[in-house]
């Protein structure tokens, strides 16, 4: 596993209650730093349990902050968590909702979630070559006969996404047909143990419920949009930064890993709400998705950055037609930017130092 990088991890939680949840997750948060983002109504007081060292901001705060540019955070929805993205300054980001608890491996130990994904984070990918045996990184596995050896070094890892027991990631109309559905890994084989790359050209849907990203490489394009209160679009926001991160790591030489670890995720959300704030996606996905299939991004653009301005730039041009939402979503991607750019400034440099 990986050593705890406790200096250079942030864990960063959206919620609108107190974060009991943590008691379960104590033994390994603990050494970590959390950035606590509450979502929802201000005023409303968020207990953390004591012993973990946190910070909490709130609508207020995000205001006070960003100013004119809090536009760009959504307001009552989860992607408000991406707030703790900009503020953040430590190499990796762990996000996790409040609804999910510690999981079990088929054998009955406990799943150290957030390490597991630092072995994911700081071990290579493989996105130009699929090797049948999964990630040849990891203990017990290697590259298969007829593994290319000039790409067995492979690139570094941008993102690690992690997946689910128990409740699964379902749309509202897979929910209301399938209510019962589960995932347990007691008993069955749908624990999958295994990790794998993501090959290069190929999106995925991303969700935030268990996710880890090297915010140094792919951070400023790891934005969920303008979703929630306002918007004609909710529950889109992590699919929209997955389609977004996946297009620029390909595009700049990065790996994107899915599979381990597994969490237990506690409760299914109101299929009925869901479907009211999925609807207008339901429809504009088939837009979204060939137009991120289809993108190309010029060779000029050489960071996140400047790739995520061009993604702006090309989802206005292509999507914008299908409803004024994308201009604006479009826009609210040039004001993200631009307050990472404030957050992040290089160091300035006077007579030589730093």
């Amino acid at each position: 596993m990986a050593p705890t990088l406790n200096g250079e991890v942030d864990i960063v939680i959206p919620t609108i209650r107190s974060l009991n949840f943590l008691e379960d997750w104590r033994p390994f948060f603990e050494p970590y730093h959390l950035i606590i983002i509450q979502d929802g109504d201000p005023t409303k007081e968020i207990k953390v349990p004591e012993g973990f060292d946190y910070e909490l901001y709130n609508r207020n705060d995000i205001n006070r902050i960003l100013g004119p540019k809090a536009n760009c955070i959504s307001f009552k929805d989860g992607a408000c968590r991406c707030f703790g993205f900009l503020v953040s300054k430590k190499k990796f980001i762990y996000t996790v909702d409040d609804d999910c608890f510690v999981a079990k491996d088929p054998s009955g130990k406990e799943i150290d979630a957030l390490a597991k994904h630092l072995e994911n984070l700081t071990k290579p990918s493989t996105p130009y070559y699929f090797n049948t045996l999964y990630d040849p990184y990891r203990e017990g596995a290697d590259f298969v006969r007829g593994y290319p050896f000039s790409l067995r070094a492979g690139v570094p890892t941008a993102v690690s996404h992690g997946l689910w027991l128990n409740i699964p990631d379902y749309d509202a109309p897979t929910q209301l047909v399938k209510p019962l559905d589960r995932n347990t890994s007691v008993g069955s084989n749908r624990y999958v143990d295994a990790v794998l790359t993501i090959p290069k050209g190929t999106l995925y849907p991303m969700c935030a419920m268990n996710l880890a990203f090297n915010r140094e490489l792919i951070g400023a394009a790891m934005y969920f949009g303008i979703m929630g209160d306002g918007q004609p679009l909710g529950r889109y926001d992590d699919m929209w930064a997955g389609w977004c991160t996946k297009v620029v790591c390909d595009h700049l030489g990065y790996g994107v890993k899915t599979g381990l670890p597994y969490l237990w995720h506690s409760k299914a959300s109101n299929p009925f709400v869901n479907l009211k704030k999925e609807y207008n996606g339901l429809f504009w996905q088939e837009e979204m998705i060939p137009f991120f299939q289809s993108v190309i991004l010029p060779k000029k653009c050489t960071n996140a950055q400047e790739c995520y301005l061009e993604l702006a730039k090309q989802a206005k041009e292509k999507l914008g037609p299908v409803d004024p939402y994308f201009n604006n979503l479009a826009d609210a991607m040039v004001t993200w930017i631009e307050a990472w750019e404030e957050f992040n400034a290089p160091a300035k440099v006077k007579n030589g130092t730093a």
